[in-house]
């Protein structure tokens, strides 16, 4: 089905028109010898279209470059820099251990990389329906039937929008760290990796370059002897674009890109996995308070023989109010007990000074459920809680509640205000569910919420003529 290709057809990575053919890892440049180091001076361009291709969406204006400093994130490393490849092309036309196909969860043929399934052959999807799927950031490798390479891993890319961008980000980065992890667990060294982020998607090209770059270079800095080869593969000019531009930052080749990355990196290139750092989300041990014990200040004074027998009694007295009172003082000191407190126990301490405080008609406590001692809702949470409750009540036939007479519309009072019945006395809890009981609740009181109400109550000991 391939056939090789020439070495001047596929040098410098241009792709050429026939689908059926074979390159192998020599007929492909590496970076280190590529000849692209003038797209990093950004000559004929306009400054702030430059800014705003490089810049974080989250990132507010001028918070970028004035945060980087003069920090050295990534040296030149000529070793690992021979590892690296830019390739235009599909990349299941490398002869090559493995190369990368993004997919969605269920692995399907459909939503594969376009021409994958095509070229290896029926078999591969036939071997995916038998993976059970795949989950967003993960990876999972199957032979490569018809290709030239020995496997094919695949991964599923995340889908991307603005607020949730850090986790579409460290997913997309646990997707390449995946791919390779496989690559090194199978055995294999060299690997072909596309674009995992789909227009489908809507993942921004240029961050999820950075994303790609940066992960493959911090997992190479860790397992750099096991790895032999890994080919960047771009389908579109745009593609081939922003990883030339974007390799000399992250794989600086000489020491002027290395100067040159120092300024253009973005102010948040992830931790050492290539991951974004989320501040808030960092686990901070700070060390146990210091407790000083005071010294006495002055010598105890001598006292005359006649008393010896009183100082043999008072010293030893002396010495143990000292020592428990040194003792007590570094255990029971506020700080110290604060780290020392269970913190499940604190949370529902404050949980139940805050019920207490909102004080009021418990009707969960009423109704058996006890004190449900959790934070306040907020004005979207219980309309969200109300509108939930009231849908289902009016999917369901209550009618063995109305019959029970507990709850009950009971005309109107002096000022016109509709009247809303309870009869204690026919609460059998032993009888109801409670769950269709307060749905029932809601139901009957929805009408009326809006405008004032009167509710009439009846103790358990009033009649069951009522």
């Amino acid at each position: 089905m391939y056939r090789p290709v020439a070495t001047a057809a596929a040098t410098g990575g241009f792709p050429t028109d026939n689908g059926d053919y074979v390159v192998t890892l020599d007929q492909v440049p590496r970076w280190n010898d590529a000849e692209i180091r003038s797209s990093l001076e950004y000559e004929n361009e306009d400054p702030s279209f430059s800014k705003s291709f490089l810049s974080d969406p989250l990132t507010s204006p001028g918070e970028e470059s004035g945060s980087n400093g003069l920090a050295l994130r990534f040296p030149v490393d000529h070793e690992i820099n021979s590892k690296i490849y830019l390739w235009r092309g599909q990349p299941w036309n490398l002869e090559v251990d493995a190369v990368v196909n993004s997919t969605n969860e269920s692995m399907d043929e459909v939503h594969s990389s376009q021409g994958l399934h095509a070229a290896a052959g029926p078999g591969l999807a036939e071997e995916c329906t038998t993976l059970g799927g795949c989950r967003t950031g993960m990876a999972k490798v199957t032979n490569a039937y018809d290709l030239p390479a020995r496997r094919v891993i695949h991964t599923v890319g995340p889908k991307y929008a603005v607020k949730y961008h850090t986790a579409a980000e460290n997913a997309l980065s646990h997707c390449y760290r995946s791919c390779l992890e496989l690559l090194i667990e199978n055995g294999l060294r060299s690997i072909a990796m596309g674009c995992i982020y789909t227009e489908a998607k809507n993942y921004p090209r240029e961050p999820a370059a950075h994303v790609a770059i940066r992960t493959v270079r911090r997992l190479l800095e860790k397992q750099k002897d096991k790895i032999t080869a890994v080919v960047f593969c771009t389908s579109t000019s745009s593609d081939t674009e922003i990883y030339k531009r974007l390799l000399p930052l992250y794989f600086p080749r000489d020491k002027h890109e290395e100067a040159v990355a120092i300024s253009k990196l973005p102010a948040d290139v992830g931790d050492e996995n290539g991951e974004t750092i989320i501040h808030e989300r960092k686990i901070r041990i700070k060390p146990l308070p210091k407790k000083v014990i005071p010294k006495p200040s002055q010598p105890p004074a001598e006292v005359p023989a006649s008393d010896v027998g009183l100082v043999q009694r008072s010293v030893p007295v002396q010495i143990l109010e000292y020592r428990n009172s040194s003792y007590l003082d570094t255990y029971l000191d506020p700080a110290f007990m604060s780290l020392m407190k269970d913190p499940d126990q604190r949370r529902q301490e404050q949980w139940e000074k805050t019920a207490q405080a909102r004080g009021g008609w418990n009707c969960a406590k009423m109704l058996g459920f006890g004190d449900i001692g959790g934070p306040p809702l907020s004005a979207a949470e219980e309309y969200s809680l109300h509108s939930r409750c009231l849908a289902k009540a009016n999917s369901l036939n209550l009618s063995e509640i109305a019959e029970m007479k507990i709850l009950y519309r009971g005309g109107v009072d002096s000022e016109g205000r509709p009247v809303m019945v309870v009869v204690g006395a026919h609460f059998l809890l032993r009888c109801l569910e409670l769950e269709r009981f307060i749905l029932y609740v809601v139901k009957e009181f929805e009408p009326l919420i809006q405008k004032p109400y009167t509710i009439v109550y009846f103790h358990s000991a009033a009649s069951l003529q009522v």
